[in-house]
């Protein structure tokens, strides 16, 4: 065994197969928007880019610096999906050529002082009440100022992974029935993924895909964890029935077990109060954390694999052994689990 070390190792084929795979789903008049905020959920966003640029229609991200980075490698439409605070944002966006979301009035004044109307996403409010304006609002705006301007009309949805929850239909219906009172050349969008799962007939004229193309969506296997996590056993011992393991002794043996300890913790970014129980892999078997995960390691039972070492590697999650059981079993989400790893992860990138 090398330098010991904790390694996340990124596959790119494997976001263009959840890519390919989503794209079936929807209308083939809609445009793919691929979702890669915050470093590409952790998928070093800039190496992203270029491996799947010939599948995508557009990208979507948060901070101005993103949005910036995507547009030195790429040609294709960019969405600062919360817009812009200030005229120096606005000014820089132009200079981009970026897309702006406009969701409040503060954004709406930016944007009229400047008499820019290029290129801009309204956000409405259909239930969520987080970001957006209310329907009278947006209105009152687009009354005034849009009734001869070519935009998209966009929401989002709350819980659109849960097919029968009714306030998709609730927000669905806000939205098409607001769509309905403008004129003919306003286009819009609504889908992520949840939706394309659920309600591909709603994918309109843009799907705006995040977590799926990780395959960090929960409730469909079609769908692949794009990385793997995956860290060596540095110590292995036998513990006799009724011994502890770990801090505050959480993890008591009901019978004589092997106990494998790995190199990761918490400080690596594996959240603490991952339960014992919690299913990991270690030569193609499953093992379970046995005992609470500390800032450097974690302690596996590893009582019933078979012929396990020193420097065998334990993976948390991968493409065989989705992050989504992780994420479910420990009231976690495939999100944070994916963008909360620390520096001291060695990340590797498969090159195409």
């Amino acid at each position: 065994m090398t330098r010991l070390t904790t390694e996340l190792l990124i596959e790119p084929n494997i976001v263009r197969e959840n890519i390919t795979k989503l794209k079936s789903k929807i209308n083939n008049s809609s445009n793919f928007m691929a979702i890669i905020k915050s470093d590409a959920y952790g998928h070093i966003l800039s190496k992203i880019v270029n491996d799947i640029d010939d599948l995508v229609d557009g990208y979507g991200v948060v901070r101005l610096e993103e949005a910036i980075q995507i547009r030195k490698i790429s040609k294709k439409k960019i969405l600062l999906m919360q817009g812009l605070y200030s005229n120096e944002d606005l000014h820089e966006a132009i200079s981009y050529s970026l897309d702006l979301v406009i969701h409040n009035n503060h954004q709406f004044k930016v944007i009229k002082e400047n008499n820019y109307f290029n290129n801009l996403w309204f956000k409405i409010n259909t239930g969520m009440n987080r970001l957006g304006f209310d329907e009278d609002e947006f209105l009152n705006i687009y009354n005034s100022y849009l009734t001869d301007k070519e935009f998209t009309l966009m929401s989002h949805l709350a819980a659109s992974n849960v097919a029968n929850e009714p306030s998709n239909k609730a927000q669905f219906d806000k939205f098409d029935n607001l769509y309905k009172k403008l004129h003919s050349n306003v286009a819009k969008s609504i889908a992520n993924t949840g939706c394309i799962m659920n309600f591909p007939e709603k994918s309109y004229d843009w799907v705006r895909v995040g977590i799926g193309i990780f395959g960090g969506y929960i409730g469909n296997e079609e769908l692949k964890t794009a990385m793997t996590l995956r860290s060596p056993i540095i110590n292995i011992r036998d513990i006799n029935k009724g011994e502890k393991v770990g801090y505050d002794g959480r993890a008591i043996a009901k019978k004589n077990m092997k106990i494998a300890t790995v190199y990761m913790g918490y400080a690596d970014g594996l959240p603490n109060h991952i339960k014992d129980g919690t299913t990991v892999r270690i030569n193609n078997q499953d093992a379970n954390i046995f005992g609470k995960v500390s800032m450097d390691v974690a302690t596996v039972d590893i009582t019933n694999i078979n012929n396990c070492k020193i420097g065998d590697w334990c993976e948390f999650f991968s493409p065989e052994h989705s992050i989504n059981n992780l994420a479910s079993s420990n009231d976690l989400i495939s999100y944070d689990l994916m963008i909360r790893l620390k520096s001291r992860v060695k990340r590797y990138y498969k090159n195409i």
